[in-house]
């Protein structure tokens, strides 16, 4: 088991950055991929990016690449979502993601919230014009 708390959230306007992290707890941290989804008012929860154990390996969906970027220290057991250039439609809670069984995930996958086991609470983000 492994526990997920997510801070950095909060209110910016458009055009700002905001850094997301997600601190773990539990199993060792190196053995999990992680992702990040988010979930806007009265849509689905979708998936934002996701990165390796390693960290070398970094996948993000279409609408966010080029401003945010994932990344993770795995000597402080936290993953961080760097966002920038931020529009209202980035607007959303933000969840952070444990996937316990990388080595069985792959392609379309990485986007399928089943694919991971741990979730956090979820952070808010807020984007205005």
């Amino acid at each position: 088991q492994v526990q997920l708390v997510e801070s950095g959230g909060g209110l910016v306007q458009a055009g700002d950055s905001l850094r997301l992290s997600c601190a773990a707890s539990g199993r060792p941290f190196s053995s999990y991929a992680m992702g990040w989804f988010r979930q806007a008012p009265g849509k689905e929860r979708e998936f934002v990016a996701r990165i390796a154990r390693s960290g070398g390996s970094t996948y993000y969906t279409e609408s966010v690449k080029g401003r945010f970027t994932i990344s993770r220290d795995n000597a402080k057991n936290t993953v961080y979502l760097q966002m920038n250039s931020l529009k209202p439609e980035d607007t959303a809670v933000y969840y952070c993601a444990a996937d316990a069984n990388p080595a069985y995930t792959s392609g379309n996958s990485y986007y399928n919230g089943a694919s991971y086991d741990y979730w956090g609470q979820g952070t808010q983000v807020t984007v205005s014009s």
